[in-house]
């Protein structure tokens, strides 16, 4: 008899797969975009500008990310507060901006995007900087409202957090012709 186990590597990918499946196009879509940038994967501007706005987004997307390297060396140790304020700084100010952007809807897309771009190390300090991002005044009340209702208790007031890194990173997949696909 074979046990099968849900803690392995390929199952927890593929949970992280399901995961991103369910966020909306806008938010998949922003995600990968994000990536890119953030990791120079890909030409963002040529490859997810539709027009002058986009290309100006994702020009301070860069300006804003480039602070990443110094935000992931930053993450505290501890939980005390004195350590953790030049990291919270840095990390509500990045995701001020993508909260800011309009297509991270909810606390899950935020921690789906965050462990990526900061690390697992970050997971603990992710509520905090979520709040407090999506409780800045340049986002509209309803905005507001709406961001801060998608935490969950359980997200809010875990008592522990995962080390383990995330396996998957969502690229862009151009679209395959389907007239011109063979079966082999």
């Amino acid at each position: 008899m074979t046990k099968t186990t849900h803690d392995g590597p390929g199952f927890l990918t593929l949970a992280e797969i399901k995961e991103f499946a369910g966020f909306s196009a806008a938010t998949q879509r922003y995600i990968r975009r994000s990536l890119d940038v953030a990791f120079d994967r890909e030409d963002a501007v040529a490859v997810w500008s539709r027009d002058a706005v986009e290309v100006a987004s994702i020009d301070a997307q860069h300006s804003f990310y480039e602070r990443l390297p110094d935000i992931r060396a930053l993450i505290p140790d501890s939980a005390v507060l004195w350590d953790a304020q030049p990291f919270l700084a840095q990390l509500v100010t990045v995701s001020a901006f993508d909260l800011g952007q309009g297509r991270i809807d909810c606390f899950a897309a935020y921690r789906f995007l965050y462990e990526r771009l900061i690390g697992a190390d970050a997971r603990p300090w992710l509520p905090a900087a979520f709040c407090a991002a999506a409780s800045m005044p340049h986002l509209p009340p309803g905005k507001r409202k709406i961001l801060l209702q998608s935490i969950s208790e359980a997200a809010a007031t875990a008592t522990g957090w995962s080390r383990r890194q995330p396996s998957f990173y969502p690229e862009w997949v151009d679209k395959v012709d389907a007239g011109s696909s063979r079966a082999y």
